[in-house]
């Protein structure tokens, strides 16, 4: 069992589900939701409370394995945020470092989803889960982590560099799993990678990062800042190194996907799961592609997250030499 500080953002996700009126259509080359009449009234099939966020995600994976979990995070002592407290309380993840701001609604998105095709579209308002500068790195020195795993923190650059130079400083590794608002900003955030120990990025980030287009090209460049890096590419699998063994994988399960939010979450979050155990590099990469599967075929991000007492079957995967 390791202790894993889980840095990121938790949200109240609320999906709206139906059948025929979220179908999407093609509009100047790009898919949008073509039904949707500006001043109608639409009546929905399903609605769902869910709780999400990139931290909340995580640390569920974490702590359904049996790791010591702890969250840090913002919400705001509302609606939305007492779910949210239930949720890791329920999960038994230690919310004793979460920021309660006085100034901001905890974060909320919408989804809508088509039930038939899983195709959506996320409204998101971060609100509190953005802000994180009530935080301060000294945190771990008391948590005495063994791993932190760091999601978006709203594009602040600053704070991620002092939390993964105080993480190394107390012989606690880092995992990133960068958003939109790092990946906004290259420089820096390749400035960032010589203090993380894994990196996990889809193909399309990882191309913002470094230049490429090809899995071993972008991976080949990104080694070269981090010693381990796990590229996704959706259906077409993934990509990962350790600078010492390198494997191709396909994907775990063909399964119909009821709904892909979380599915990044849940590959990164359930790799590390497993290796903070002692299990391979190669086993932990299957175990993440299993974990991010198992999220797919259920609706919200958490439902379908593994506990590693599972009996996985074989899935494609290379090593390349």
């Amino acid at each position: 069992m390791a202790r894993i500080v889980s840095l990121g953002s938790a949200l109240q996700d609320i999906y709206l589900v139906d059948q025929d009126d979220f179908v999407s259509s093609d509009y100047k080359g790009q898919s949008i939701f073509g039904k949707l009449e500006i001043g109608s009234k639409v009546d929905i099939d399903k609605i769902s409370y869910e709780v999400g966020g990139g931290g909340t995600n995580s640390a569920t994976s974490f702590a359904r394995h049996g790791h010591e979990a702890i969250f840090i995070g913002n919400i705001s002592r509302d609606p939305a945020g007492e779910a949210i407290l239930q949720t890791l309380d329920d999960e038994g993840i230690d919310s004793s470092y979460v920021g309660f701001s006085t100034k901001l609604k905890t974060g909320c998105s919408v989804i809508l989803l088509d039930a038939r095709s899983g195709e959506r579209t996320i409204l998101t308002h971060r609100g509190s889960s953005a802000k994180f500068n009530n935080f301060d790195e000294s945190d771990l020195d008391l948590i005495q982590p063994d791993w932190l795993y760091a999601t978006t923190i709203g594009g602040d650059m600053d704070m991620l560099l002092r939390f993964f130079e105080k993480a190394h400083s107390i012989n606690c590794k880092v995992m990133f799993n960068p958003g939109l608002l790092e990946l906004e900003q290259p420089k820096k955030l390749i400035g960032l990678l010589d203090e993380v120990d894994i990196l996990i990025v889809n193909k399309q980030e990882a191309a913002k990062i470094v230049p490429g287009q090809l899995l071993t090209e972008l991976l080949s460049k990104l080694s070269n800042y981090v010693q381990t890096v796990i590229i996704t590419d959706a259906s077409m699998g993934a990509i990962a190194t350790n600078g010492i063994e390198t494997y191709r994988l396909g994907i775990y399960e063909d399964v119909k996907v009821k709904d892909a939010t979380g599915a990044g979450d849940a590959m990164g979050s359930g790799f590390l799961a497993h290796l903070a155990y002692g299990f391979s590099f190669k086993d932990s990469l299957i175990f993440g592609a299993a974990n991010s599967t198992s999220v797919v075929k259920n609706l919200g991000a958490k439902k379908g997250i593994l506990t590693g007492e599972e009996k996985l079957h074989p899935m494609p995967i290379q090593e390349i030499k």
